[in-house]
């Protein structure tokens, strides 16, 4: 069936009036002139506020994981552990250093105090018995850093690194978000920056979850990127359930009101082209009719621009109108 045809028979469906009794008592809406935020839309993702990534400070192959992606952490929990041997040599090596300079410097100092050997020499020792303690110290930290602690307490989103893995300095490990603090970061377009400056208010659309939230703060960045010319605009978030680091989300910016005749989004039945929703009349009697469409304005609601009109009620459910409407012919 081509696309006039079907627009045809589902118009005639309308024009036809076809109306039944509810059979039972179906959710409506009285639809009415309201004030409706006016917003626009930007595409955005979910990111952390507190976040870490873990990399390996020494080299050495994986010897054992103690985390796993979607695990909660405490800060100073021990995730993974590196082969430390060549630290643990590296320490050795540097304990003999500093105990060859500590006699040095003790044999040096009693030798000048008898005035065998000269001020320079005590110098000198000196310098070498700093320098070893040094690298002594800088050692035994490199020999802790074979056991992967984690700096904040959170959740850990990726683990890098498999048992067996070489780790080497600088190679990510695990990435650690906090879940209570998180915010989206939006894109928005040079020509829309004027009125942003003003804009003070936003909800925040999660369509994997169903879920909207209002936004806690919005902050423009005070840079534009030169290639793609948009700014980043960040938006705190309060605590979501389920949302994530990297999903998905749109921000919706509030920059006025205005009086507007709406009907909830989940109430329109949509055929190709056609929009229409089941309208239900004084005495229950349900009737399909069509509708002209405006823009998507506050939180789930459409614009109706013609085919309603303020006091009428129309069906929230309108597959279960239709069902209800052939089981009442």
């Amino acid at each position: 069936m081509n696309t006039n045809l079907f627009s045809r028979t589902f118009l005639a469906a309308i024009f036809l009036a076809v109306s039944a009794h509810a059979t039972e008592a179906l959710p409506t809406t009285v639809v009415r002139v309201h004030a409706v935020d006016l917003s626009f839309p930007a595409e955005s993702l979910v990111e952390a506020v507190q976040q870490a990534t873990v990399g390996a400070q020494v080299a050495g192959r994986v010897l054992e994981v103690k985390a796993d992606a979607g695990q909660r952490v405490k800060k100073g929990e021990l995730l993974m552990r590196i082969d430390g041997r060549e630290a643990e040599e590296a320490m050795r090596a540097a304990e003999a250093q500093y105990a060859n300079a500590k006699v040095s410097f003790e044999r040096t100092r009693s030798l000048v105090a008898q005035k065998f050997m000269s001020p320079a020499a005590l110098d000198k020792a000196r310098a070498d018995f700093d320098a070893a303690s040094a690298n002594r110290a800088a050692a035994g930290a490199g020999q802790s850093h074979a056991s992967i602690l984690a700096p904040i307490s959170g959740i850990v989103a990726r683990r890098h690194a498999e048992m067996g893995d070489m780790a080497t300095p600088g190679k990510p490990l695990f990435t650690i978000y906090e879940p209570g603090s998180l915010r989206v970061t939006a894109s928005v377009p040079q020509y829309r920056l004027k009125e942003m400056r003003g804009v003070k208010a936003a909800r925040v659309e999660f369509p994997e979850l169903g879920k909207w939230v209002d936004a806690q703060s919005v902050n423009v960045l005070p840079t534009a990127d030169a290639s793609t010319h948009v700014s980043q605009v960040r938006v705190a978030l309060p605590a979501v359930p389920d949302a994530t680091p990297g999903m998905f989300a749109r921000v919706h910016f509030v920059i006025g009101q205005a009086e507007k005749l709406t009907v909830p989004a989940s109430a329109v039945l949509r055929r190709g082209e056609v929009a229409a929703v089941y309208v239900q009349a004084a005495d229950g009697r349900l009737s399909l009719r069509q509708l002209r469409l405006g823009e998507r304005v506050g939180q789930g609601e459409i614009e109706v621009l013609a085919g309603l009109a303020s006091g009428e009620r129309v069906v929230n459910d309108p597959v279960q109108a239709g069902i209800q409407l052939k089981s009442g012919q």
